[in-house]
């Protein structure tokens, strides 16, 4: 105990997350800021009072801040934190349609992060988050392997039910794995996926398969097609806490996440979807698995638009 985690912005995905790493108890305090006046407090008032049914001690804190960074001396000391700050996608929308506003958001958010909690790690999640991860980076001017984006957890996480309920089988019997970008030069690894240790493309045909990838690359949208007002948040902010998780206890777990790739794979200089173990310093290293010639070629792919991309993000 004695950690501290903060995360960035109370909507659904915010608070939802802070919920589950005040949940996990393995941290003292959680510090949940937002804008709007009141609301992260009324939260905190709110998640506090359930620790008694649930059983954890974790306090939460919840702080407003305004627009010249104030309230943002909560956050001091913070080991994590996660940046969901930034609008959802509405139906229609791309996750790029939210590039110019999120990054006006996020690059205030990374400026006050460097300022209060110069050693926390940085986890990303607004959306679109292959850039702004780029762009959280360039803000705060941390190493790059203490600033990382989610996404791959959340996109794998997706695969995994979608092939879980075609099979019908339980999810724990399924390992399956997506890299590339977070939206559409997203790429699902079949070759590393499995149920119950046997192949996937020995369980269901190959068209199959890709209709599957393709419900997976598109899984946001349809969540947000359907709610009509707002985006996903119960699956994200799993995966966001997971890996919050994973940096608290120094674990190690070996997870894919939008990380800084310097040679990986034969790609250099772009923050990508790739598998990484997570530890206290953020990143601690790329893990370079064996990819099949076409889902190397998808991944240099997804690389150069996002990389594409990343360069306009300087100036945002």
């Amino acid at each position: 105990m004695g950690k501290k985690v903060t995360v960035v912005g109370a909507g659904f995905y915010g608070s939802t997350t802070a919920q589950r790493l005040a949940e996990y108890d393995i941290f003292e305090t959680v510090v949940l800021t937002d804008i709007i006046d009141g609301k992260p407090a009324g939260l905190a008032l709110d998640i506090n009072q359930s620790r008694s049914i649930e059983g954890f001690e974790t306090k939460v804190v919840g702080v407003s801040t305004g627009p010249n960074g104030e309230g943002y001396e909560a956050i001091e000391g913070s080991d994590v934190v996660v940046v969901t700050a930034g609008l959802p996608r509405k139906p229609g929308m791309s996750r790029m349609d939210l590039l110019e506003v999120n990054a006006k958001i996020v690059r205030q958010v990374a400026e006050n992060i460097a300022k209060y909690a110069p050693n926390a790690v940085v986890i990303v999640v607004s959306n679109p988050v292959d850039e702004m991860t780029a762009l959280a980076q360039l803000a705060t001017q941390f190493p790059k392997n203490r600033v990382f984006g989610q996404a791959g957890v959340l996109d794998t996480a997706r695969f995994t039910n979608f092939i879980a309920e075609e099979l019908n089988v339980p999810v724990k019997s399924v390992k399956a794995l997506t890299l590339g970008s977070h939206g559409d030069t997203m790429v699902p690894v079949p070759s590393r996926c499995t149920v119950d240790g046997k192949p996937l493309s020995e369980l269901l045909p190959a068209e199959k398969i890709e209709e599957l990838v393709v419900r997976t690359r598109n899984g946001g949208a349809e969540v947000v097609a359907l709610l009509k007002t707002g985006s996903a948040y119960y699956a994200p902010s799993a995966a966001a806490a997971r890996m919050a998780k994973a940096v608290a206890e120094d674990s190690g777990e070996v997870v894919p996440v939008c990380a800084w790739v310097d040679g990986e794979y034969g790609i250099s200089g772009v923050y990508l979807g790739v598998e990484a173990e997570l530890g206290a310093t953020g990143i601690r290293k790329v893990v370079e698995d064996k990819l099949t010639d076409s889902e190397l070629a998808g991944l240099k792919e997804a690389a150069e638009a996002v990389r594409a991309k990343q360069a306009d993000v300087a100036d945002l």
